[in-house]
């Protein structure tokens, strides 16, 4: 496989993170189309799509349709969207996707195929939380997806327009953690697209240990407002933190993903990061729909699976669910 085995590329949600990946993709010759609507749609069609970071900005020409049809099939799907929307979007890609299309899930959060190909007692398993239908796993093929955990934080300056922060990686992984031909060869790609991007043979694995660190500061920073470094900075909110990260990190002992560092010691680089808003907060912000489901619902529900109580976390999902069903951004079951 070669560069040319991903020429064909559709990111499906062109914003922040989509956007990113898209622009560097298509700086880095692949063909590259943006599956949008509204707003965006209308800016990605008049100026493509556009990366700023300090003073610098780049621009890259894209197609961009409401339709996924109009598209066709891909070499590469990239899904980018929050995780409210992707039960509608698993319901349109169909004719994006052929039968060697590669999907990259690049999203926050437990994903629907976390136990595909994963082994052990939970093999298999279909977690309500992130696809209760199952109609997710029916409409995208398990064998098309490669999962990608993002290290890097970007916000929407304008519809078509991304601002990186900070932040450059990629951990890449099929779920079986087979190192195939195909995840290299994206990775490679992504590499010459100017990410640091690696292969994982377990990507459940750091996809957990990035839960591990955002599924208490989001939902916190959403419910207070407060930015990442205000958040540690309150000893009683931090040791809550720390409590709640202490029951995930023994669900995923019991699943096969041990995490060995303590809490403090993820703090310790959260706090590096400095003032930050996370991606729950500009949401709430924003009027958009929140991703408590993959992030903390899922938690919970792994609780229940492994055995593991979950008190702390329960109090943080109640509270940060109640919030966004007053301000209308979280529906249960969606």
């Amino acid at each position: 496989m070669t560069q040319n085995f991903f020429k064909k590329v559709a990111v499906v949600g062109a914003g922040a993170i989509g956007g990113w990946i898209g622009q560097r993709l298509s700086a880095a010759g692949c063909e590259v189309s943006v599956v949008a609507r509204g707003a965006t749609l209308s800016a990605v069609q008049a100026q493509g799509l556009w990366v700023r970071q300090g003073e610098h900005e780049w621009a890259a020409p894209v197609l961009a349709s409401a339709s996924p049809a109009e598209l066709g099939v891909q070499d590469l799907v990239v899904i980018a969207v929050k995780a409210p929307a992707l039960l509608e979007v698993a319901r349109q890609i169909g004719p994006l996707i052929g039968p060697h299309t590669v999907v990259l899930t690049a999203m926050n959060g437990v994903p629907w195929w976390f136990f595909q190909g994963f082994g052990g007692a939970l093999e298999g398993t279909q977690l309500q939380a992130v696809d209760a239908s199952g109609e997710i796993a029916r409409s995208i093929p398990p064998a098309s997806v490669i999962g990608c955990v993002v290290h890097a934080s970007c916000s929407v300056d304008a519809p078509g327009v991304i601002r990186h922060h900070f932040g450059n990686g990629l951990i890449l992984g099929e779920p079986s953690g087979f190192i195939s031909p195909r995840v290299q060869a994206l990775t490679a790609l992504l590499e010459r697209a100017g990410f640091a991007a690696t292969v994982s043979p377990q990507i459940q694995k750091d996809t957990w240990y990035k839960l591990w660190g955002n599924m208490t500061v989001n939902p916190i920073s959403a419910l207070t407002g407060a930015t990442t470094d205000l958040i540690l900075e309150d000893e009683l909110v931090c040791g809550f933190v720390s409590s709640v990260m202490l029951e995930a990190r023994e669900i995923g002992a019991r699943i096969g993903i041990p995490i060995e560092q303590q809490p403090e010691d993820r703090h310790a680089v959260t706090r590096k990061l400095g003032a930050f808003k996370t991606s729950m907060l500009q949401d709430v912000e924003a009027g958009k729909p929140v991703e408590l489901d993959a992030l903390v619902t899922v938690v919970k529900e792994l609780g229940k699976l492994t055995g593991v109580p979950t008190p702390m976390t329960d109090v943080l999902l109640g509270l940060a669910r109640l919030q966004a069903r007053v301000k209308g951004l979280y529906w249960p079951g969606v």
